[in-house]
């Protein structure tokens, strides 16, 4: 028996409690991470931690906090890496984080991604955060269009609100369909995994040149 669970058995620290306190933030920082350096499947995080919070005690309370942290991590994340993006614009040798961006979006995807925001302002950035590479795609568009960094803000709270939810409710549905939390994990980590692969494959079956993609 280990001290958390003597600690537990003696009432002192219980372990949902524990689970929590360092399972929250470290989710909080994955996913934040995550909108810094699209590699992390940030995605398959957010589900994975609402299957763990579906089968806990504090239900419906756990799953409210996974989004609400989630939701605040991928907010966080886009706007510093936006912030970032514009100082490499307005600097003359740009910077490494612009040309991340750059090295991420092809000139096809750059292009409907302009045109989009064009048309759709920045509500173009709710679809852009549940299409699997398509947030730093118009993330682009809109730092070539020197989008003030409150006006990006603005519209990109909703997207990660909706961001949040989407992955949060696959999580939800992995959770009610298995007994054992580690299943629904993996029910839910697969099918993220699927969302992200399927515009990839949907491109290579209509002989389109595959793009740079981050994790969903």
């Amino acid at each position: 028996m280990t001290l958390l669970d003597l600690a537990a058995a003696a009432g002192q620290v219980p372990p949902e409690t524990t689970q929590q306190a360092v399972g929250y933030p470290a989710l909080f920082v994955l996913v934040a991470l995550g909108a810094l350096v699209p590699v992390i499947p940030t995605g398959a995080l957010v589900s994975s931690a609402a299957v763990v919070a579906f089968h806990q005690q504090s239900l419906p309370f756990g799953l409210l906090l996974v989004f609400g942290v989630a939701a605040l991590a991928a907010f966080t994340g886009d706007v510093a890496l936006y912030w970032l993006g514009r100082r490499g614009v307005r600097s003359r040798g740009g910077s490494r984080w612009l040309e991340a961006l750059r090295g991420r979006a092809t000139p096809e995807r750059l292009e409907q991604a302009q045109t989009r925001l064009d048309e759709h302002g920045v509500l173009v950035l709710v679809v852009s955060r549940l299409v699997p590479a398509g947030r730093i795609p118009v993330m682009l568009a809109c730092l070539l269009a020197e989008l003030p960094l409150r006006r990006f803000a603005r519209g990109d709270a909703p997207a990660c609100l909706a961001w949040a939810a989407t992955y949060g409710l696959i999580g939800i549905l992995g959770g009610s369909l298995f007994s054992e939390p580690w299943k629904g994990v993996a029910l839910a980590v697969a099918l993220t995994l699927l969302i992200s692969a399927a515009p990839s494959l949907l491109r290579r079956l209509r002989g389109e040149p595959a793009s740079h993609g981050e994790a969903p």
